[in-house]
């Protein structure tokens, strides 16, 4: 079984087609949506669509915080984030908003279990940023393996299974399109970078491919037309900073 992992797509059109042409070419399993599907790029409805789309042909698709702002208002978000919800909430429809209120905030899968945020109240949002972090995910579950995004910044972290209290907790960044083993000794929480909104100074999409079966991740990255999804922005009425930091990955 072979997932692709997609998150924070963030209404950026270009960057979606972009990694789904890559992920059809790679010939996966099923994809799996982290979240964040809307917020911040210039395109909510058309990646609403595309992601319901995915999720009628057999996809998995959860919730992200910017999904849920999408229906419940901007609570305690940074003031650009804000003003990017609300200027996508008149742009979706009844259909859209139905759709983001459907998905569930956790999938599991095996020994896998698939998050926006964490798996430490998730409901909350919390950022995996360090050891401690992760730590406090993996004392939330038995799941071997935690997939998250919302950081937007790919990382793994990983302890010896079973020793979470004693164990030394191990930090990795990934190096693009180069697959890492996942010992079946170990438990692992995978961050997957953004599709939409690259923050670690690759302005690439990134996404992830996991083999269950060869018990490996690979973060891909792949090119798209960063100019178009910009000028979308700028044109957009929504914040200028959007579209900058789309070129710098920031």
């Amino acid at each position: 079984m072979r997932l692709a992992l997609v998150t924070d797509i963030h209404a950026n059109l270009e960057a979606l087609s972009a990694v789904l042409d890559d992920v059809e070419a790679e010939g996966v399993d099923r994809i799996v949506v982290l979240g964040d599907i809307v917020g911040y790029g210039a395109d909510p409805g058309p990646c609403v669509e595309a992601v319901a789309d995915l999720v009628d042909k057999g996809a998995v698709a959860l919730l992200g915080n910017h999904d849920q702002a999408a229906f419940l208002g901007p609570k305690g978000m940074s003031e650009t984030a804000a003003t990017a919800i609300r200027w996508t909430i008149p742009k979706l429809g009844d259909d859209h908003i139905r759709f983001l209120k459907s998905l569930p905030l956790a999938h599991h899968e095996g020994d896998a279990l698939f998050v926006h945020a964490s798996a430490h109240h998730p409901e909350s949002w919390p950022y995996v940023m360090e050891a401690s972090d992760a730590a406090a995910s993996f004392a939330s579950t038995d799941a071997r393996v935690i997939v998250s995004g919302h950081t937007h910044v790919p990382a793994l972290f990983h302890t010896i299974a079973g020793a979470l209290s004693t164990g030394k907790m191990l930090s990795f960044r990934p190096v693009a399109d180069k697959a890492v083993p996942l010992s079946p000794i170990r438990r692992y929480h995978a961050v997957i970078g953004a599709v939409g909104q690259p923050r670690d100074g690759d302005s690439r999409a990134c996404w992830g491919l996991y083999d269950l079966d060869g018990n490996e991740i690979t973060w891909r990255r792949v090119p798209y037309d960063v100019e178009a999804a910009a000028r979308k922005i700028e044109h957009s009425g929504l914040p200028e900073r959007l579209a900058a930091r789309l070129f710098t990955g920031r």
